[in-house]
Formats: C-alpha cells, sequence, structure tokens
C-alpha cells in the first residue's frame, strides 16, 4: 500500500494547522528564492564593472560565499518542515 494511503487512513482530512502550515512554509520558501534572486543581481552588477583581478576574484569570491550561505539556508528551511510521514 502507498504511503499517502496509509497516512489517509489515519488521518483523512486536511486540518487548519496542515493550511497554515504550507502558508508559512510557501512564505519562508519565497524569502529563499528573493535571497538568491538578488545574488544573481548582485552577480550581474559585479560583471558589470572594469576592476582589477584581485577586485574580480574577491567579488567572485563573495559571491560564492553568499551561494552557499543561502544553500545552507534553504537546507534549514526543508529541515524545518520536514515530514517524517
Amino acid at each position: 500500500m502507498a504511503p499517502e494511503a496509509i497516512s489517509s487512513m489515519f488521518f483523512p482530512y486536511k486540518t487548519i494547522y496542515d493550511e497554515a502550515w504550507d502558508e508559512e512554509w510557501a512564505q519562508d520558501w519565497k524569502k529563499i528564492t528573493d535571497i538568491f534572486d538578488k545574488i544573481e543581481q548582485l552577480e550581474e552588477l559585479f560583471n558589470s564593472l572594469y576592476v582589477s583581478v584581485l577586485r574580480e576574484l574577491s567579488q567572485q569570491k563573495l559571491i560564492l560565499d553568499l551561494k552557499k550561505y543561502a544553500y545552507s539556508l534553504s537546507k534549514v528551511i526543508i529541515d524545518k518542515y520536514k515530514r517524517y510521514d
């Protein structure tokens, strides 16, 4: 039997808590995607600048660090809302 069928057998209807949980998750995930969009905008701005090689490397490192941080935030959000069915 599929896990969805088993879980619906025990609790066949959706509650207000599920809806609130879904809305909260959607808001948090929207923030994460906004952060990734801002990083891409910053990267485009950096690419439009004519700077020395050392500055360019510093900018690339900054972008990489920001992407790693945003990725770690997304993992936190995923873990926060992970359901164990």
